[in-house]
């Protein structure tokens, strides 16, 4: 556990971080499979057998070898190189098919099916949802004076566990859930008071683009959680950006949903919050990504279109502007053909570096006023 001077201030409310993408195999998926697997005898027909794209793996994996079982796990061809190799490197025989995690778990199933393997479900078992109800067990004590514990939601087997082990322990904790927007299942399933099955989920957040929750889960969830808020894509990748500059921590955007939501302003209340940073497993490809998103989403990238007099000059005029607003420039595209301009004017597409939203409007109208044609682009 850890408190952030900087995260609680922009926050306006003390807030705590529960740091499960430090935990092993680096999410909090660990406690639930070794809870399900240490159960098992170490000559179980057939081993383990589980189906995903990388924390759950990673968590069975582990697990198994430490109980001394074998385990086999089916991971989509998409899957990060960096999950599949450790899997593997926890000593999962691992098998690529088909595109979804929904094509694995078919596969996992009828492989359990023909070899006598158990099958390891992410969510959809009491010993697993009670595993990971051992971090709210530790918020407990941890965080006893907390008035909201925020936890992130996918299947819903984190925060049934949670919200289990804290309605039995500390009664007077609400516990809110947070979900991505474009993979609401949770929130769709409790305002129809069934599951619900989404017919497409889209969202950077990739370890909790859940279609639907499990019947087991959605109940915990309707006795234990007090609420399930959403939280957007820039939202998301704000907070991923924040941990790394404020905190230094590697945050995967699934396991940063909880700050997202209270830097939102989603979680009622101003009393101390702690949230569940869920995992930490983020491939360095989508990193970058993320990173660009989020500088973007914090207003610290401005595009501008600046329709410039097609002489010698002119752009050296307008970067000698930028130079006197103290502005880094990061690129410039130079465009003449196919606009529509006049037949002596150009085109210029400038990304330059600023502080924050307010110095972004600051910027375009610093550019207008120096007597340049500018339009904001993003």
């Amino acid at each position: 556990m850890t408190t952030s001077g900087a995260l609680s201030d922009l926050a306006g409310r003390r807030l705590s971080l529960k740091g499960e993408h430090l935990q092993r195999t680096g999410s909090y998926k660990f406690r639930g499979a070794y809870n399900r697997i240490s159960r098992l005898s170490p000559d179980t027909p057939g081993g383990v057998v589980a189906a995903s794209a990388g924390n759950h793996a990673q968590g069975v994996a582990l697990a198994a070898r430490l109980a001394g079982i074998r385990s086999t796990i089916f991971m989509p061809r998409t899957a990060p190189l960096p999950k599949v190799a450790a899997t593997r490197g926890y000593g999962a025989e691992v098998h690529l098919v088909g595109q979804l995690v929904d094509d694995c778990i078919l596969a996992a199933l009828e492989h359990a099916a023909a070899t006598g393997g158990i099958f390891v479900p992410p969510f959809d078992d009491p010993h697993v949802i009670a595993g990971q109800g051992t971090v709210g067990l530790e918020l407990a004590e941890e965080s006893a004076d907390a008035e909201v514990v925020v936890v992130p939601v996918g299947g819903g087997g984190l925060i049934a566990g949670v919200a289990t082990a804290l309605a039995l322990t500390r009664p007077a904790i609400r516990v809110v859930g947070v979900e991505a927007a474009g993979a609401a299942a949770v929130r769709a399933s409790l305002d129809a008071g069934t599951c619900v099955v989404l017919d497409r989920v889209a969202t950077m957040a990739d370890g909790i683009a859940l279609r639907s929750p499990s019947e087991l889960t959605l109940s915990h969830v309707q006795a234990y959680v007090d609420d399930v808020v959403t939280v957007t894509e820039e939202e998301i990748s704000s907070a991923v950006l924040l941990l790394l500059e404020r905190t230094k921590a590697l945050v995967e955007p699934a396991g940063a949903v909880g700050l997202a939501a209270l830097l939102a302003g989603k979680v009622a209340g101003t009393g101390p919050a702690t949230t569940i940073l869920s995992g930490g497993n983020v491939d360095p490809l989508l990193l970058l990504k993320l990173v660009d998103h989020g500088l973007s989403a914090a207003g610290r990238y401005l595009v501008v279109r600046v329709v410039l007099g097609d002489r010698p000059g002119a752009l050296a005029a307008l970067t000698a502007v930028l130079a006197a607003l103290g502005l880094n420039v990061l690129s410039v595209e130079h465009h003449r053909a196919g606009l529509a301009l006049g037949v002596d004017e150009v085109e210029v597409l400038l990304t330059l570096e600023t502080r924050d939203p307010d110095h972004r409007h600051e910027v375009v109208a610093a550019i207008g006023d120096a007597g340049f044609t500018v339009d904001l682009v993003r």
